[in-house]
This record gives structure tokens, sequence and C-alpha cells, in this order.
């Protein structure tokens, strides 16, 4: 009864605004002040954003690449000043989703408005933003998009790497940030998911009035619930640190045989059932705490630090010299991660280029020193400052998801809500979902676009290949083949085949239309009726061919290519006016 009432709970809070919730809880517990001035704001504002990019920039030639083992510190790869430069990187441009629908609604924005723009948003996603971003594409409202019925993702990563602007814009208030993390977060991560990100925002809150790491790292904890494992293995970091202060290689060891090898700890880790591969928050949040506390402020030190921990190896050094970044303010910034710094690129997807961000940073920064009851006031040396009340975040209640309620009430979008979702999965009714899959092949020493132009065995003689069902629904996407979920395979070299028949009753001229994250080669009866060696990231039916169905069933064969990132392939056979044919049947 009790997380049953939880939930009735969540979907009331659905119906309140976050501002709301926040002024009120102002009015009773406001009662002293820090100060920090604009200029200084955004100097640190401005730090954590570099932070960010350095971090992931650095790390990123390593990610998953290391799973379960210590980098050898003859991997680390060496810096180099275009590193800085991460445009592209979904550790940066999905939270800008975030602030945009804060810009467009300020903070009176409703839980679903924030889930509609995040379904419309175009870049490609893996893991719990990619199952909450299908769900709420499905017509699953948040919070239900991120929960754990709905979302086998749930305490993945995946907000806790993106909850460094909730921090960012709340300097000192971790209130406004955790109730940001109730709405955002909630989009795609629950339980630990949730917990993680918001750890990341408090210490972001934090790190505009305390240098001390240690201290950042506990005003992070009082953000998370005590009984969660997430607040347990944060805490478990610091009582390894205070332990072997120059050994974090044995806290490490202690971290790792606890929260990655013991099941107890890993009850709804994606990938659970692959002993190495480890994406849940919790034992990257470690990383990041760890990387903070043994790098002794020092950038290249926390950065090197998180990164040789191993699994989401960019994500960890990117929070944790983000924070850290914070702390010290553009001008204390080592050069060379601001020497190179390009700032009239547009992160990608967005609205935004490194000025126009720190722009919009300190726009909400005002909003939210006056939502949470603080001053905007000019002083007699002529600058302004912001007089930011003391406040207490509010954990919330520990839920965790293994443990969660099934009764779950008004899941999904109205009608009238679906019809702002501009990208909605409601046009793949008609995709082909009917596939079997075979894979993946690799060669040793040759990239995916080579292993394109390789003719394996299958190609000759689809028997020769062992081939298993592609799954659509029941946690996976209801129309999408998501090979990198199916393979857990995101940064090798790699191809993979589907294969499926089409029946049709008549010979007639049709269309495919498909889409894919990268290269991919097509046949038809057969024959090679499409063939592209590079892709640009995946749109559905972005890409068009003509094709004839004879009488009876055709055989359909898709060779997908993959280096890095998700890997996913869709398509649907259509009139030659672009009309679904429904008659068409598939086995």
């Amino acid at each position: 009864m009790r997380s049953l009432l939880l939930l009735k709970l969540l979907l009331i809070f659905n119906c309140i605004n976050v501002a709301a919730q926040l002024t009120t809880f102002v009015s009773d517990k406001a009662s002293e002040y820090r100060k920090i001035s604009v200029d200084e704001y955004i100097s640190r504002v401005k730090a954590g954003w570099i932070g960010q990019m350095a971090g992931v920039g650095w790390g990123a030639p390593t990610e998953f690449k290391w799973k379960g083992e210590i980098i050898p510190e003859y991997d680390m790869p060496e810096w180099t000043p275009g590193m800085i430069n991460q445009f592209n990187q979904d550790d940066i441009f999905v939270e800008m989703t975030f602030l945009r629908s804060l810009e467009k609604y300020g903070f009176d924005l409703d839980i679903r408005d924030a889930g509609i723009d995040f379904a419309n948003s175009r870049y490609w996603t893996a893991h719990a933003n990619y199952r909450g971003r299908d769900n709420l594409r499905g017509g699953i409202a948040p919070p239900w998009s991120g929960h754990p019925k709905y979302n086998e993702h749930a305490d993945d990563i995946d907000y806790q790497i993106e909850a460094d602007y909730a921090g960012l814009i709340s300097p000192g208030m971790p209130a406004m940030a955790v109730g940001l993390g109730n709405i955002f977060g909630r989009l795609m991560n629950y339980g630990d998911g949730l917990y993680g990100g918001n750890f990341v925002a408090g210490m972001y809150a934090e790190a505009f009035f305390e240098d001390d790491v240690e201290k950042i790292i506990l005003a992070g904890l009082k953000c998370i619930p005590e009984g969660s494992q997430y607040h347990e293995a944060i805490t478990d970091v610091i009582s390894q640190y205070r332990q072997n202060p120059g050994d974090w290689v044995k806290a490490w060891e202690f971290i790792n045989k606890k929260y990655h090898l013991d099941p107890e700890y890993r009850k709804f880790s994606c990938g659970s059932g692959q002993q190495e591969f480890n994406i849940d928050a919790k034992i990257n949040g470690t990383y990041i705490a760890m990387g903070m506390l043994y790098g002794q402020r020092d950038m290249d030190k926390t950065i090197i630090i998180s990164t040789r921990c191993g699994q989401d190896s960019d994500c960890n050094p990117s929070n944790a010299a983000g924070i850290l970044a914070t702390s010290m303010g553009f001008e204390n910034l080592p050069q060379k991660y601001t020497d190179s710094l390009k700032y009239d690129i547009k992160f990608l997807s967005t609205d935004y280029n490194f000025r126009e961000l720190i722009d919009v940073s300190e726009k909400l920064a005002r909003e939210t020193v006056k939502r949470m009851g603080g001053k905007i006031e000019q002083e007699s040396d002529g600058k302004e400052y912001f007089l930011i009340p003391v406040i207490e975040p509010d954990p919330g209640e520990l839920v965790q998801s293994w443990d969660s309620d099934s009764e779950i009430e008004d899941v999904y979008f109205t009608d009238k809500e679906v019809s702002r979702i501009s990208y909605p999965p409601n046009s793949g009714r008609n995709h082909i979902t009917v596939w079997k899959t075979a894979g993946p092949f690799m060669r040793k020493d040759l990239t995916s676009v080579q292993l394109l132009d390789v003719a394996f065995d299958l190609e000759k003689d689809l028997n020769s290949a062992i081939w298993e069902e592609m799954p659509f629904g029941n946690g996976s996407s209801i129309w999408i083949a998501d090979l990198g979920m199916f393979y857990r395979l995101w940064r090798d070299n790699a191809v993979a085949y589907l294969v499926t028949e089409v029946y049709s009753r008549n010979d007639q001229e049709a269309m495919l239309y498909f889409g894919a994250d990268e290269g991919v080669k097509i046949w038809l009866n057969g024959a090679v009726i499409s063939e592209k060696k590079e892709g640009d990231g995946f749109e559905p039916n972005e890409n068009q061919v003509n094709i004839n169905l004879s009488k009876g069933w055709n055989l359909l064969l898709v060779k997908s290519l993959q280096s890095s990132g998700s890997w996913q392939f869709a398509s649907v056979i259509c009139d030659p006016n672009g009309n679904p044919l429904d008659e068409l049947k598939y086995r």
C-alpha cells in the first residue's frame, strides 16, 4: 500500500509544476543566504560546461573498452587540444533539450510538456534515454516512460550523465536541482537511475560555493535517500578514501567486488546477464566520486582516474571534471582546456553554440534565484549579485526499480498531446517487425565500411548462419530493429544481418523506406537494391528505393554496419505514393 500511495502521489506531482512546489518549500525553510556575483557565476558555469567537454573528450576513445578492469596507464590516451570541442557527444547535448524546454515553458512546465519535447528530439540515444523516448513516442506519458514496468533500463546511467544542467542553473540551490530531476530525470529513469542524476546535480549546485571535494560529495548525498544502494555506494567510496587516501586502486577493487560482481547490487542492472558490461548508475557514480577525491583538485588527475576506472569511461570523467571545474572557475582552468575551444559551433541537434549555452544558463539561473525566494541586487561596486536562500534538499521517498509497484494509472498521453509529437512511432505501425538476425561479424583490422564489401558465407547460403528472432515490444522497441541492444555492442566495428520474407498477392511496384545509423546493404530476391557506405544517425524513412514485389513470397535481406553509438534499422514498404501497404504479410 505504501508504494502504491507513492505512485499515486507521483501522478499528482504531474499536475503540479516544479515552481509551485519549490515556492512553497522556500517560504517554509529559507533562513539564511549565500552570495555570489553574477560575474563569478558566469565564470563558474562556463568552467562547468568546459569541464564536461574536457572529460568526455579525453575519455571517449576508451568508452566501454575496459569492463570490470582498470585501464592500464599506458592505454590512457594523450590529451590533444581538439578533444575539447565535443559538439556531437550525447553526454553534452541531450541535457540541452531540457534547457530549451525551460526556456519555452519557464519553470511552470509540466512533466508531460517536458516529455513531448524529449520525444521530438532528433539525436541518437541509447539505453534509458532510448527506451524512455521510444515510450514517449509510443504514447506512454511520463513518469511512466521511465518506470521499470515500461523501461528495463530504469537504473542505467542516462540521467546521471545529463543532470549537469540542473546544478549549473541552480547555484547553491540543491532543492531546485532535485526538483528539476523530478521532472526531467523521470522521463527515462527511476530509483537509483534518478538518484544518480540528483546526486550529480546536487554536487554542481554546491560547487559554486565550496572547493573541498569531500564536502561537495557529501552535499550531493543529501539529495538522495539514505536507504538507497546508490547512497551506500558513494558512502563506501568516501570510506575507502579515508582508509586508503593514497591508493585509488584499492578503493576500485573494493567497489568492483561489491557493486560489479555481487548480484545483490545488480538487481536491475542492464547487462546483468553479462558479467563484464555494467552501465548501472551506481558503479559509474562511484567512479565519478573516486576521480574527484583521489584527483586532489587537479583536473588532469581527476579525469585520468575517473577514466581509468573503466566502464562508461567518458561519461564519468565528464561529470567529475565538470563539477571540479565549476568549483574552480574559468580563470583558474589550465589553458590546455580553454585555448582551442570553438565558441560558435552548434551542439548537435540543439539551438546553442557555446556562447549561447552560457547565455541561456545565466538567464535560467536568474529565474531559479527568484523562484527560490532569492534576490538579484546591484551593490556599490557596480556588480550584480545573487543572494541565494540556503534550503536543504528533499531527497524524497525511497523507491527501487526491482521492487516497484505494478498498479499504475494514467499511463498514456491524450490524443491532443500525441498530436504534438511530430516524431511518433505510430508512423511505425506498418514498419516491418518480423525479422531474424545473425551476427555480429567482425574481421580484425577492418572498419565497418570495409566489412560492407566482405561477402560473409550467409550472403551465399542463408542456412550457413544461426538466425535468432529480433524482439519487438515487451521492453524492446515496438518497431525499430535495435541491433545494439540485442548484441550489446556499441563501439566495435561489426556487421549484422536481418532477414524477412514478404508476401504480396500480386506483382506490384512499391517503395522501400528505411533508416539506419550507418552504412547498409539491402537485397531483394537476391539482387542488391540499395547500398550506402556511411550514415549520419538514425532517421526512420530517411532513405527510399523503388522495388518490384513478385506475387508470392519475396526475400528481403539487410546487412547493417556498426562502428560506434546506437545501432538501429527500420523499414516500411509503401505503394508508389508513399502509403503503407497494409495487405503485405511477413514471416
